[in-house]
């Protein structure tokens, strides 16, 4: 008799590919929070979709309770079922930690770590990111030997130039618009101009950032996803006037004298970020990527031409497990600043009324009209210090409806507002998973360069309080550890004190070589 075949042994798990796994099986639990819109709250009935042990705690929690549920801290005299806890602590630990938010819910008005030539036109958020950044690329460079940077979806320039002028790095920076690639070549020519001013004056002392007088090349063209790594750009789109982009990632040699480059995207958004990780994937002449990526549910999940990969999911693993879809509610969802939701549940912020007022403006309009359900209203960003009769007159002439014939003080109308407790619990729940979806969209993008063969690592980078997408996905063809050594301990943006202090120090100066000055 025939021995019977032996079954093939099963491939141990990484323990990425096990979190993966464990997201989407707690995802296909409680889809429903994710699949739905809040502004679906009343014509869909949501509250009653909820498991009944959760309402009645759910109904009577104090947004001071809520915050606690969200950040795993406790609230005063919370008594929870122990399904929705153990719920909110799995939602908790799947998700990718953050880092722990520090300090003010905003960053400084300027950030002492920056030469104030780089931080004009710069906001303060924008600054802290590049600094941040900047560092780990120059920590990159040194660690691979590479010099010269790609950044893809550069816009204005900020993040090139803090690298040319600020690092002294090589930069080619690629962004797909004609009109900001101008933009950014002025922004450029202002600050030489600037250093120009300073070049022979005398200085009291040397200064704390010094620049190198070295701009960035600017080039405009779009990624094309499906090409080979050698023909990386596409025309812009519109077309400009200028000639055709010549790609940074050069000819049969590698870049344009065959050296390697860096490529990075700082907020590559939807496809652009899966797509520069292809071109990383297939390119030698990158030796490394820092990639941060945001709008999710802008990625590409159906059909693709052929060439072109999804924009998820990337990787073998995560497309092989069963349920590993996501809607384009719960790419949303990845999306949403968790930390600010938390500060303004533990404040009661005023801004958690205007859930409620959309719902309920939801309501009115699914009444009058079906058809214009889900229309993207936007009646202003204050509409939380408004009435809702003020809320509606604004709202409902958007949606081609006159607010005459709408019955804005009805009784109908007030028992849903009085349930704004329910709605913001709600989205409570929903604020819950989001870091799970996020963090299950950015493993797939490791775990798929894992099945390159690359080493990859998710960097909490920036302060989640006020810069929500604060993932870095690192990768290289060599070893990261000497990269991401002490990575934390590199200096955080400053309070406004501290940079009206050091700024009354500051030189305008330029450096006299590259390295000069850079810790």
């Amino acid at each position: 008799v025939a021995a019977a075949p032996r079954p093939t042994p099963l491939l141990p798990q990484s323990p990425e590919q096990r979190r993966a796994a464990d997201i989407i099986r707690l995802l296909m639990l409680y889809r429903p929070l994710l699949d739905t819109f809040i502004i679906d709250f009343f014509t869909e009935g949501l509250w009653a979709q909820l498991p009944p042990a959760w309402q009645p705690a759910l109904a009577s929690a104090t947004p001071a309770q809520l915050a606690g549920l969200l950040g795993g801290r406790g609230g005063p005299g919370a008594a929870w079922p122990l399904s929705l806890l153990a719920f909110a602590a799995a939602a908790r630990a799947l998700a990718f930690p953050r880092g722990r938010p520090a300090g003010s819910p905003r960053p400084p008005c300027q950030s002492c770590h920056l030469h104030p030539l780089l931080r004009r036109h710069v906001k303060p958020k924008k600054q802290h990111e590049i600094q941040r950044l900047g560092k780990l690329l120059q920590r990159l460079s040194q660690a691979t030997g590479c010099e010269r940077v790609v950044d893809i979806g550069a816009g204005q320039g900020h993040l090139s130039r803090f690298l040319a002028f600020g690092l002294g790095l090589s930069v080619t920076a690629v962004d797909s618009d004609g009109r900001l690639v101008g933009l950014a070549e002025r922004f450029d020519q202002e600050l030489l101009q600037e250093l120009g001013k300073t070049r022979g004056l005398a200085h009291k002392r040397p200064p704390r950032h010094p620049l190198t007088p070295q701009a960035p090349q600017h080039v405009a063209g779009r990624l094309d996803p499906a090409a080979p790594w050698g023909e990386l750009l596409l025309p812009p789109d519109p077309p400009g006037s200028s000639p055709a982009a010549r790609n940074p990632l050069g000819g049969p040699g590698g870049s344009e004298d065959g050296a390697h480059v860096l490529v990075t995207g700082l907020h590559a958004c939807g496809d652009l970020s899966p797509a520069l990780l292809c071109h990383f994937a297939r390119s030698p002449a990158v030796a490394a990527v820092a990639l941060v990526g945001c709008c999710y549910m802008k990625l590409s999940t159906g059909p693709q031409p052929p060439g072109c990969s999804l924009g998820y999911p990337l990787s073998a693993s995560v497309a092989a497990l069963p349920g590993h879809q996501l809607s384009y509610r719960a790419r949303e969802a990845a999306c949403h600043a968790r930390e600010e939701f938390e500060e303004r549940l533990r404040g009661d912020s005023p801004h958690l009324r205007a859930h409620c007022y959309r719902a309920v403006l939801e309501s009115l309009i699914c009444a009058a009209d079906p058809s214009k359900r889900h229309l993207g209203l936007q009646p202003g960003r204050k509409a939380h210090a408004l009435s809702f009769p003020q809320y509606a007159h604004l709202g409902l002439p958007l949606a081609g409806l006159d607010p005459a014939g709408v019955p804005l003080d009805s009784g109908a109308v007030g028992a849903m507002l009085e349930q704004q407790h329910k709605v913001v619990a709600f989205c409570t729940l929903g604020q819950l998973l989001a870091p799970a979806v996020e963090t299950l969209i950015l493993l797939d993008r490791l775990l798929y360069l894992r099945e390159q063969g690359f080493h990859c690592a998710l960097v909490p980078l920036f302060n989640p309080r006020f810069s929500p997408r604060n993932l870095v996905l690192v990768a290289a063809r060599t070893p990261l550890a000497t990269v991401l050594a002490g990575l934390d301990k590199d200096s955080e943006d400053g309070d406004i004190s501290e940079d009206r202090d050091s700024s009354q120090d500051e030189d305008l100066g330029e450096a006299e070589s590259p390295r000069e000055g850079q810790s």
